[in-house]
């Protein structure tokens, strides 16, 4: 019998081993998967970084690379692959917030969820959490910090499972105990 899908939404503190563990999660799910990257090689520190995540993926999971539709593909591809992780969503806000107004980017966000529900596969989805640190000291900043907060609250409630991962410790915060 096959398993339930699932949504799970992991988040954590930048370079606090969310991905890795998004990963080794995944890799637990059955058939085929694909890894949809939402970063963009706009200097060469940053291609180098994409270059090094897309090595470490296994061989047989496809690779998808929008900066923008998240959405959409989650909607082309959900229904022929049994998961897709999705890393990350916080790049994908901003990619957003650079091109359109707020409100755009919180329907876009809707539209994502959406999605996700809708889907006939599992999805992983990976996001920091900005919102523990400072008041950030200029506007775009603070609209940066608090629409990613509003995004990750709208992921997270409508997840089967949440983890917040610190220093490479997965912490389960939603779901069934293991």
């Amino acid at each position: 019998m096959p398993r339930p899908k699932k949504i799970i939404f992991i988040t954590g503190g930048a370079r606090s081993g969310k991905s890795r563990f998004a990963q080794e999660l995944a890799e637990n799910f059955p058939g085929p998967k694909a890894y949809l990257a939402t970063a963009q090689a706009l200097d060469k520190e940053m291609a180098e970084r994409i270059q090094r995540h897309r090595e470490r993926r296994p061989k047989d999971w496809e690779t998808l690379e929008e900066p923008l539709r998240v959405a959409e593909i989650v909607e082309e591809y959900g229904d022929r692959l049994r998961l897709i992780l999705i890393d990350c969503l916080t790049l994908w806000v901003s990619n957003l917030m650079a091109r359109f107004p707020e409100g755009k980017v919180l329907e876009e966000a809707d539209r994502l969820v959406r999605a996700c529900q809708q889907a006939g596969c599992s999805l992983i989805i990976v996001g920091n959490e900005v919102g523990m640190g400072i008041v950030p000291d200029n506007p775009m900043a603070r609209a940066f910090r608090d629409l990613n907060g509003l995004i990750n609250q709208r992921v997270a409630r409508q997840a089967d499972e949440v983890y917040f991962v610190i220093s490479g410790l997965p912490q389960k915060v939603k779901g069934p105990s293991s």
